[in-house]
């Protein structure tokens, strides 16, 4: 990654880690892709029970790669023949693995979902939640994370899964009430009032959407 973002990011992420620390959250910065790995799996014990929503950001640093392979009890909900099951195991699990579709500079999260599987783990349940954050998703406020989740993550998670939606064809927020709208719940996590739940690990990459 050129030098000068590099160094945009190093500074950024000491402030957004500032806040999340305010918010009784922890935060970590990685220079790399395979950084964020090690940093995860010292977060993760072997044995333990994980489980995550569709986070493509987990995937890029090779963490459910790690996780298969290695001594833990990895519950992919792609490979279970009842995938409701698999998403309720979620709230009794050790560890949660998730992305956020936009974060603030002083450490507020921003996500939102369709079914509501995963804004409900993140909110309550699993003994640790961590989430796997490229600096592209770090905005100026909560108006400009909201503004990132509506009109970049939705549209093109919207076009990867071809759902039927205004945005699939606009490519932005239409606002709309469309059968297969994946944007019915908003969550904001502004505070965690249990201390070394929440942890969030910034990669100086531009991951996800």
């Amino acid at each position: 990654m050129n030098q000068n973002i590099t160094a945009r990011n190093e500074k950024l992420a000491k402030q957004v880690i500032k806040g999340l620390e305010s918010r009784n959250m922890s935060g970590y910065y990685a220079a790399s892709k395979e950084e964020a790995l090690k940093t995860a799996l010292t977060l993760i014990p072997e044995g333990s029970t994980i489980t995550m929503g569709g986070g493509m950001s987990v995937h890029e640093i090779g963490l459910v790669t790690a996780l298969k392979e290695g001594n833990y009890n990895y519950i992919d909900r792609d490979e279970c023949k009842d995938r409701r099951t698999a998403m309720l195991a979620a709230y009794d699990a050790d560890v949660y693995l998730s992305s956020t579709n936009a974060m603030t500079q002083d450490g507020v999260l921003v996500n939102i979902d369709g079914h509501a599987n995963r804004v409900s783990a993140i909110a309550q349940g699993p003994r640790k939640v961590i989430f796997i954050v490229g600096m592209n998703k770090v905005c100026d406020d909560v108006d400009g994370a909201m503004k990132r989740a509506r009109n970049v993550a939705a549209p093109i998670n919207a076009q990867r899964f071809d759902i039927d939606t205004p945005c699939n064809k606009t490519g932005k927020c239409m606002d709309c009430k469309s059968p297969q709208n994946i944007c019915c719940q908003f969550l904001i996590t502004r505070y965690s009032l249990e201390k070394d739940r929440i942890h969030v690990i910034l990669v100086n990459d531009s991951l996800g959407f």
